[in-house]
């Protein structure tokens, strides 16, 4: 049987590493699952800060679906929107594109160069 957890506008929500790491942004839909295991923890680099990012404007975007007049809510999704912004910016520079759109960035077409967010300083020749 189907079921939606009711979510109230000022409900208590998880830092956006956390919440990537749940898979959810909202604790109170941190419901517990038969055989669940415990979330693993991420490590802090650039890229899972941006996924991070990413995830918690998707789970905004989706909480505003259904609450479009919680301005709180709001709010923070244009404040997370404008950090994505900034820190993919910030990726691009250091590290190279993560999408071809990226790649337009630059003075050159840099999107075959590596490394790829895949490839770990220690798989580098």
């Amino acid at each position: 049987m189907p079921f939606v957890v009711h979510q109230s506008p000022s409900a208590p929500r998880y830092s956006k590493t956390k919440a990537l790491e749940n898979g959810t942004l909202f604790q109170e839909l941190d419901l517990p699952f038969h055989l669940k295991v415990n979330a693993p923890q991420l490590a802090d680099t650039h890229l899972n800060q941006l996924r991070a990012l990413d995830f918690v404007i998707q789970e905004l975007s989706l909480y505003l679906d259904t609450h479009p007049n919680d301005s709180e809510a709001f709010a923070l999704f244009q404040n997370y929107v404008e950090l994505e912004k900034t820190a993919r910016e910030k990726y691009v520079e250091q590290h190279g594109p993560l999408t071809q759109n990226d790649a337009a960035l630059s003075s050159t077409y840099t999107w075959v160069n590596g490394p790829w967010p895949w490839q770990y300083p220690e798989e580098e020749v």
